[in-house]
Formats: C-alpha cells, structure tokens, sequence
C-alpha cells in the first residue's frame, strides 16, 4: 500500500487526486492506458471507493482521464480533434466554430529572452525553440501566432518534423510525452503593428486582441509560451467558465 504524505489539512480526495496525477505525469500510466479499478485503486491506498471515486470526478472533469462505459477509466489522450476544440477560442461573431489551418513562417533555435526564461522556468542563458505562424480561418489570415518551447525539451522540432501539424499539443503528447492539461490565459487590446500590417493584413494602428497563454502538464510545470494577435473584425474569443 502506497502511504499518503502527511500531515496536511487538505481534504483526503485532493491527496488521492494529488496521488494519481504523479503517477500519470511520470508516465506510469501512459495517455490511452486504462487504469486500474477503483475498487483496486481504493484498497492500495486504503480509502473508501467513495472517496476514490471524487478524487477521480475531479480529474475526469478536468479531461485529464476518460470513463468509457463498460471498459473502466483511461488517461485522456490528445488527438487532433480534441486538442483543437479544447484549446483553439477563437470563434465568428455569430458564435459558431471555425477551423484554422496553419501556416509556419519560421521556426528558430535562439537564446530565450527574459520573458521566456521567467514563465518557462528556464535557466539564465537557455534556448528555445521559437515559431511563428499564421493561421487562417475561412481561407483568411486571422490570427498571428508566437510560440516558445524549451529547446533542451524539444530541440527536435528545429527541424522534425518537416511540416508541423495544425494542432501542436497532439504531437507535443506523441512525440515528446509532454501533455497539455491546461492553460493560463491572459486578454490584452493592442493596436496593429508594421508585423500584424504584413501578416494579417490589419489596418496601422487597427485594434486587436492578444491572447498570451502559458501552456501548463498535469503538475503545473509551464511547457509552452505562445501569443497570438486575432484580426477581430470577423472573430472573437468565446470561452464558457
């Protein structure tokens, strides 16, 4: 039986769920793998199924496992779909979706400025690997995008591969085993510069919205700085909480 670390005045759940989330973020428990039951997860860590099953309710609610009916519960994996949908805002001013398709403009290895270094955790001095895209919507560009990663973590993606998906997590998950379970995001109103001018084909000093976001795994760790500047005259950022 795995002992609980203690003594803390958290509800025994959030120990559970604590409990849980480190063995799936050290990969034990590999996305698409299903889990143990909850009866037996209950005995090793000699709690009621009750109990069990919150911890679980949380972690189900928060799209990190799946129940499937009749075969038990799996870690959540990010296929393209479902990453796209989970993660991509941006909807028409009518509210309805909208698929982006990707276009890269550049992707460097380049040593991390001081924002970077502070909210990916790095060390002074580090690098990362830096691409911007466009992504267009309704065959339009709309959205200019900005994205820093560690290059110690995924250096590879300097140059593998060849052409990068439309949907990053998917493949930050496949290839890296680094899963995005969730994003800090703040809004910010600027106004267009001789960059959003070129790439977006924004009007000099037009208003549009920057999404600066902080892509976080399981524990909490930063894996993904990325900023994207929408072209607002067709398009909004829609998000229910």
């Amino acid at each position: 039986m795995e002992a609980l670390k203690g003594p803390t005045f958290r509800p025994l759940y959030q120990q559970i769920k604590e409990l849980l989330l480190e063995r799936i973020a050290s990969g034990e428990w590999s996305p698409g793998t299903f889990i143990p039951s909850e009866a037996a997860l209950a005995a090793s860590y000699n709690v009621s199924v009750g109990t069990l099953r919150k911890a679980l309710n949380e972690l189900v609610a928060e799209s990190i496992v799946i129940r499937q009916q009749g075969k038990g519960t799996a870690v959540a994996t990010h296929d393209a779909d479902s990453a796209l949908f989970r993660f991509f805002n941006i909807r028409r001013h009518d509210g309805s979706r909208c698929l982006p398709v990707s276009l890269v403009l550049s992707r460097v290895l380049r040593k991390a400025n001081a924002d970077e270094i502070r909210e990916l955790n790095l060390e002074s001095g580090a690098k990362v690997i830096y691409i911007q895209r466009v992504r267009e919507l309704d065959d339009k560009p709309a959205v200019l995008e900005s994205i820093a990663l560690d290059a110690k973590r995924f250096g590879e993606l300097r140059t593998q591969p060849e052409v990068l998906p439309n949907t990053l997590y998917h493949l930050y998950q496949q290839r890296f085993g680094a899963t995005v379970a969730h994003a800090d995001e703040t809004l910010v109103a600027i106004k267009a510069n001789d960059t959003e001018v070129k790439y977006l084909g924004a009007e000099p000093g037009e208003p549009l919205l920057e999404i600066r976001r902080i892509a976080r795994d399981y524990q909490d760790q930063p894996i993904e700085r990325r900023i994207s500047v929408v072209l607002t005259r067709d398009y909004s950022y829609s998000n229910r909480v």
